[in-house]
């Protein structure tokens, strides 16, 4: 939809163009116009002379209600604030239309769906695989992954694989489960409860917090870091300054008595 601007001499000068700059002529169905090609149907609203009806209930440029007016006169106001008439409530009785700079609105609209669509956190499930005789120090390693999945705000599938005669213990897998979402109960919940599955049984672990927010939340942990590492740097070369003169004096007493 394009939206002619400061071409009132134009209008002046050639009466066969109507409000806002739009030539009678290129205006598909209107009077003296190409008639409309058949493609797509467009989803966005109509804009001044493309706004078919008699009246509208008008609503001014920052919101207050105008009231029932004719279409002439609703574009004419348009046209006198610069502004384009834009039909916002096209299945009401009569259609809502309002005062607006349409190109700002549309693009601040894509401004707000690109930034929606970027804070956005799409869901992600990692998965973990045990055994139900697990050792201990992998049972630790395994936990660990767990638990840093959660930190970050992803979903974690824990599968506990049997083979052979496990397959007749279900309950070491349901217990080895069971104490995994104790360990983990501070960074998650039990979403769905274990569950056998063939050979395997599943569990699915979800996080207390949400993606987006673990994820605003790390680069202050990581200015943190960067700042305790800074102190440490600072402390170390501060004791290295000052163990300097020690060290110098040591080396200078033996030269001294020598000299004595």
């Amino acid at each position: 939809m394009h939206t002619v601007r400061g071409l009132s001499h134009v209008r002046a000068a050639n009466p066969e163009r109507g409000p806002r700059g739009w030539s009678r002529h290129t205006l598909p169905g209107m009077p003296g116009g190409r008639k409309a090609q058949g493609g797509h149907i467009s989803v966005e609203p109509r804009i001044n002379e493309r706004i078919r009806v008699p009246e509208v209930r008008l609503v001014g440029p920052n919101g207050e209600q105008v009231g029932i007016v004719a279409l002439g006169d609703a574009l004419r106001l348009a046209q006198e604030s610069d502004l384009d008439l834009v039909e916002v409530a096209p299945t009401a009785r009569p259609p809502v239309a309002k005062l607006m700079d349409y190109g700002k609105f549309k693009y601040e609209s894509a401004l707000k769906a690109r930034e929606s669509r970027k804070n956005q956190a799409q869901t992600v499930i990692k998965e973990i695989k045990l055994r139900p005789k697990i050792d201990p120090h992998d049972y630790g390693t395994k936990k660990g992954h767990v638990e840093r999945f959660l930190r970050q705000g992803d979903k974690v599938k824990v599968t506990i694989m049997f083979r052979g005669r496990e397959q007749s213990r279900p309950e070491l897998g349901f217990r080895l489960l069971q104490r995994l979402a104790a360990d983990v109960e501070e960074l998650g919940f039990v979403e769905s409860q274990p569950k056998q599955d063939g050979r395997n049984m599943i569990m699915v672990i979800g996080p207390h917090r949400r993606k987006s927010e673990a994820k605003a939340e790390r680069p202050a942990q990581h200015g943190e870091r960067a700042a305790s590492r800074q102190r440490a740097a600072r402390s170390a070369a501060a004791a290295d300054r000052s163990a300097r003169p020690e060290q110098a004096e040591a080396r200078s007493t033996p030269e001294a008595a020598a000299e004595g």
